[in-house]
């Protein structure tokens, strides 16, 4: 008990201080950029007076901070959800294919049905669902073997990055642009539908946070206690895709977050899964909106995309993670 009440102690206190991080990062962003701008102006500019350079500050950098902060805390949610359900601390997203195949998803429509752009994170969802029924069916064993689907995970993963180079290629040869820009170039209409599955996905795997503590216990001790196991890691792993499928849609694949925040998380306020969802809420959009931020300042006026700048990060932390695994398998 007294463990459970230190785990939220922490929770709330590292959430409160997490939130200040994200408003004093917010307010280094929005001053990022070709527009020079004083923050008593920029206050007046939102809340007092039209100014031209607000304007332009609001349509343009808003959306991407905005965007960065859900996108984060979906994508570091998903990671969470998916490390739960196959009790591995290397389960991730984009590792096991379910990124590749909402992304797949998302570029055959906008390449062949540009009208249905408004609809392309739920055919997203669509796309990573049958990448997970895939995924899922081939490691069916009677039962669902974690590692099993790992290993199945990576290789449809590598089949679906195939098909989306041969997919570029072709629309690449017809004038059409499948690719997505990542977190430059959105607008408000990007933020609506980022908030709306970010919000559906969050406020799902909050509710299911319990369940995600039952199966960090052994299959048989969760069926003792009257518990479908296969089918709890089937729901809580849709709520996953469901998630992952909405940011890929909007800013296409971001490697390694959904790896990195989890155990971030972990090893700050527990594994208790109440505390661990709101936690990685805030600290997935933290860290999506520092790895743009970042992106920005090393090589400005250029930018480095905050997918390239997570893969820089996020490859050593994975060989780390694998070199602890084989020091613990030894023991």
């Amino acid at each position: 008990m007294k463990t459970i009440h230190k785990d939220i102690f922490k929770g709330v206190v590292g959430c409160a201080v997490l939130a200040a991080m994200i408003f004093a990062l917010t307010l280094i962003a929005m001053k990022l950029g070709s527009i020079s701008i004083t923050y008593g102006d920029l206050f007046n500019g939102l809340f007092v007076a039209y100014d031209k350079r607000v304007a332009v500050i609001y349509d343009l950098r808003f959306p991407r901070i905005i965007v960065a902060l859900l996108g984060g805390a979906a994508l570091s949610c998903s990671g969470l959800l998916f490390q739960a359900v196959l009790r591995n601390p290397l389960a991730d997203p984009g590792i096991i294919g379910i990124s590749g195949g909402a992304s797949l998803a998302a570029s055959a429509v906008t390449a062949l049905f540009p009208a249905l752009y408004l609809s392309v994170p739920l055919i997203a969802f669509f796309g990573g669902l049958a990448a997970f029924a895939v995924i899922y069916s081939l490691s069916w064993k009677g039962t669902l073997d974690p590692v099993r689907i790992i290993l199945v995970g990576i290789a449809v993963a590598a089949v679906f990055t195939g098909l989306g180079e041969v997919l570029n290629g072709i629309a690449d040869s017809t004038g059409v642009s499948v690719s997505v820009s990542g977190l430059s170039q959105l607008v408000w209409s990007d933020v609506r539908m980022m908030a709306l599955y970010s919000a559906v996905g969050i406020v799902l795997a909050a509710a299911l946070s319990p369940a995600c503590n039952l199966l960090a216990l052994d299959d048989k001790t969760v069926r003792g206690l009257g518990v479908r196991v296969d089918r709890l890691r089937l729901t809580i792993s849709a709520v996953a895709v469901l998630l992952v499928s909405g940011v890929t849609a909007v800013i296409g694949v971001v490697g390694f977050l959904a790896l990195i925040v989890p155990h971030m998380a972990r090893r700050i306020v527990g594994s208790d899964h109440r505390v661990l969802v709101p936690f990685c809420v805030l600290l997935g959009g933290f860290v999506l909106l520092l790895a743009d931020t970042a992106g920005r300042l090393i090589a400005s006026p250029n930018e480095i995309s905050a997918s390239i700048i997570m893969s820089i990060v996020g490859g050593p932390f994975f060989i780390f993670l694998l070199k602890r695994g084989d020091r613990h398998g030894k023991h």
